[in-house]
């Protein structure tokens, strides 16, 4: 670390990556972690417009792709978790005996969110004669409800889809976007006519995360989990893993094809072209604030953050040479500036502060903000602005051509950490070729059609687990590693938050 940076305090992101990303997280003011309760971090205004602006890259693929946005209460009664409950440990037994799902009684056991949710059992003084607890995911609230709004083939398919704050009682160490017991949450519920129409669905999820990745410059793995691994409610899952630059991977977003199990639970039937009841076919996707710890860990430096110009609440910071007794004014032609970029769409800030332009340059470099534009008066002299940008790099950008300047740049900027994040894909993921020669940081992949038994003698010798099948399998047969059967089957191991 130079100098510079030493003075400043910043840990190494490469060497000390536990230290560097709490102290960014709160340097950058997107959270203040000194809220009273352990994993329930203020988001600060910062972060929350960084946030939001995630939020609205969602909204725009919900609505491109038919979703109804709703908004359903955050208390759920006990006797929805008990019938979850009920659900999901029939269905794992099932899994684990290898039999069919309805030929088993639903048993008394805690096969679900139980033990990780808050309970709500007082109203006042009074002790409420049914508990309630605050929602952990919203299946059972939301299922309540579907057989109530689908009667025939013509209400189907329901897409609806919520963003809103979950509660899990998180007993591991807690860290901020990461792993946090209230969480901002966005979840995505669909009610289909049969199985391939639910499985239609789940591809046009995977489009959806492509488009949002795209956004965020983030390198991620798509994997149908192992059985073992799979939420005990769903048919499968395909989860969506972020690369952080540990070599570790970050769960940021999952898909879940439920088949028609949960319809039979909660009665969710529809009439068919045959005048027939029909069981409905239902999956939902969820993503959470992992999506910005992610961003944070993958783009940051031991400046600070990176923003990717789509979410940066500042995609320009304008910052005027303030010069006492200077005839020009260059906070005027700043806020000029600043409007002709605003009308044409983008985020911009002019810091007029009377400061010296080094802590203004560091204020925003620790921000991430993607472009910032200096305006002293040799700039208006020559008609331009002077711009630096925070992947590297500066240059004069006329004025009379800014907006399309300024484009230029920031797609430059988007491009660039697009690059980064596939060179560290290139460089952290690599074939298994032995069980004992593992190096830390990195993730594996490898040809695997074996047995349960082989995936545990691979987990416990290496120490990775198991991500799934990676949903683009090897274009021509390989030897499984462990058996040596031909297949196609591409598995990906890592170590995992």
């Amino acid at each position: 670390m130079g100098k510079g940076k030493a003075k400043r305090g910043i840990p190494s992101k490469q060497d000390d990556f536990n230290s560097w990303y709490p102290f960014i997280v709160e340097a950058a003011e997107l959270v203040d972690k000194r809220y009273p309760i352990k994993g329930m971090d203020v988001w600060r205004p910062y972060g929350w417009r960084t946030m939001k602006l995630i939020d609205a890259l969602t909204h725009r693929e919900m609505e491109r792709t038919g979703h109804e946005e709703v908004n359903f209460p955050l208390l759920i009664p006990e006797s929805l978790l008990d019938k979850e409950n009920a659900l999901v440990a029939r269905l794992k037994r099932a899994r684990e005996e290898g039999v069919d799902p309805d030929d088993l009684r639903d048993e008394e056991e805690e096969g679900g969110f139980k033990k990780e949710v808050y309970w709500v059992k007082h109203a006042g003084e009074n002790e409420l004669d049914i508990p309630m607890f605050l929602r952990p995911t919203s299946e059972t609230a939301m299922y309540t409800m579907f057989p109530l709004w689908i009667r025939s083939h013509k209400d189907l398919p329901l897409k609806l889809y919520q963003m809103v704050n979950t509660f899990r009682y998180e007993t591991k160490q807690t860290r901020s976007f990461i792993r946090v017991r209230e969480i901002h949450f966005f979840e995505a519920h669909t009610a289909h006519g049969d199985e391939d129409s639910a499985s239609r669905q789940i591809a046009q999820d995977l489009e959806i995360v492509d488009n949002l990745m795209h956004d965020l410059c983030l390198p991620v793995i798509k994997a149908k989990r192992p059985e073992w691994d799979t939420f005990p409610g769903a048919w499968y899952t395909i989860a969506i893993d972020a690369i952080m630059p540990n070599g570790r991977t970050l769960q940021v977003a999952s898909c879940h094809h439920y088949r028609d199990q949960w319809a039979k639970a909660f009665d969710l039937t529809y009439e068919n072209l045959d005048a027939q009841q029909q069981h409905c076919h239902q999956t939902t996707y969820g993503m959470s604030e992992r999506l910005l710890g992610a961003v944070v860990g993958m783009h940051g430096d031991d400046n600070g953050l990176i923003m990717p110009p789509a979410i940066a609440p500042h995609q320009v910071v304008i910052c005027p040479m303030i010069r006492k007794n200077s005839d020009v004014d260059t906070v005027a032609k700043a806020e000029e500036v600043a409007a002709i970029l605003r009308n044409a769409g983008l985020r911009v800030k002019v810091d007029s502060r009377d400061i010296h332009a080094g802590q203004k340059y560091f204020d925003w470099e620790i921000k991430g903000v993607p472009l910032r534009l200096d305006i002293g008066p040799r700039d208006i002299e020559n008609d331009s602005a002077f711009a630096a940008k925070r992947t590297g790099g500066k240059e004069p950008l006329p004025l009379a051509n800014i907006v399309d300047e300024c484009n230029r740049v920031l797609d430059e900027i988007s491009v660039e950490l697009r690059a980064r994040a596939s060179r560290h894909t290139e460089n952290v993921v690599l074939q298994l070729s032995s069980l004992e020669d593992v190096e830390d940081g990195k993730i594996y992949e490898m040809a695997f059609d074996g047995t349960d038994s082989h995936a545990e003698t691979i987990e416990r010798t290496t120490g990775l687990s198991f991500l799934g099948d990676a949903t683009d399998p090897y274009p021509e047969e390989r030897p499984c590693f462990m058996s040596g059967k031909p297949t196609t089957r591409r598995v990906l191991l890592a170590k995992t938050y």
